[in-house]
């Protein structure tokens, strides 16, 4: 008589942070639901993934797709997971954090080559044994060098201390409008900043006020508004040194990231 060996179940999540398939069509990068989907050994540990989702991305923004079912995970699974779901998450497009068994891949694309080696070893560092960690992760080039070109390191100028664009700002906008509408498809956060003088509270609200002045002039042009979102960071991110005149003046500027 023969027996059959049984063999266990192995865990397997899958978390997409962008949906470029399946039928759905390209949202922005602020109302892009993350999905959760897989197989999980019990009700806590769903719950342990979905907490950690909810606090890095908001809970009206992860689509639960995950089962409670019989399988088989190592030790310390849910947390060797939640500790994978980190902002820095948020840094890949067409991305996709894969956990098989012990294995853990991260794929997708960033925008900045720069930053594919650092963002590769802080995951690295996070996985620790029985878990073995790869990444699959590309640079986001030509869409973003078309952006950049349009921009050509042109600051985008305001009226002063206001959210007001000024006519030279309009130009440059209008001559951004072709190079999205080369990007049919693509998403982009559009980033304010400003330099350090002043308060730094009213600088962050400035920074994302004048953010959400280009996101609507380029509404008004008809770029889609699912495809634009906004962000306001302030003096946090100097370009330049802001004792000078010509430094400050380089630091008020307004970035475009393709998503």
């Amino acid at each position: 008589m023969k027996f059959k060996k049984k063999t266990k179940k192995i865990y397997r999540l899958s978390l997409m942070l962008l949906l470029l398939a399946a039928g759905l069509n390209s949202l922005s990068y602020a109302a892009q639901p993350v999905i959760a989907e897989g197989v999980v050994p019990d009700e806590l540990s769903k719950q342990t993934v979905l907490n950690k989702l909810y606090s890095v991305y908001g809970a009206d923004q992860v689509v639960d797709k995950i089962q409670v079912t019989t399988v088989a995970a190592p030790e310390g699974w849910a947390d060797s997971v939640s500790n994978l779901i980190i902002p820095e998450l948020k840094k890949l497009s067409q991305g996709k954090l894969d956990v098989n068994g012990t294995a853990v891949l991260l794929t997708g694309k960033i925008n900045h080559p720069n930053e594919i080696v650092a963002t590769s070893r802080l995951f690295q560092s996070i996985v620790v044994a029985p878990y073995r960690f790869s990444a699959q992760i590309s640079a986001n080039q030509a869409e973003q060098k078309l952006v950049d070109d349009a921009l050509k390191n042109r600051i985008i100028e305001f009226e002063s201390g206001s959210a007001i664009l000024a006519t030279s700002g309009i130009q440059i906008l209008d001559e951004m409008v072709i190079a999205l509408n080369q990007l049919q498809g693509k998403n982009i956060k559009i980033i304010g900043h400003t330099d350090s003088s002043g308060d730094n509270n009213k600088n962050m609200r400035l920074s994302l006020q004048r953010a959400e002045a280009v996101k609507n002039y380029l509404i008004s042009k008809n770029i889609a508004a699912a495809r634009l979102s906004t962000l306001g960071l302030g003096a946090q991110k100097p370009v330049a040194d802001n004792h000078s005149v010509d430094g400050r003046k380089k630091n008020r500027r307004i970035e475009f990231e393709v998503l």
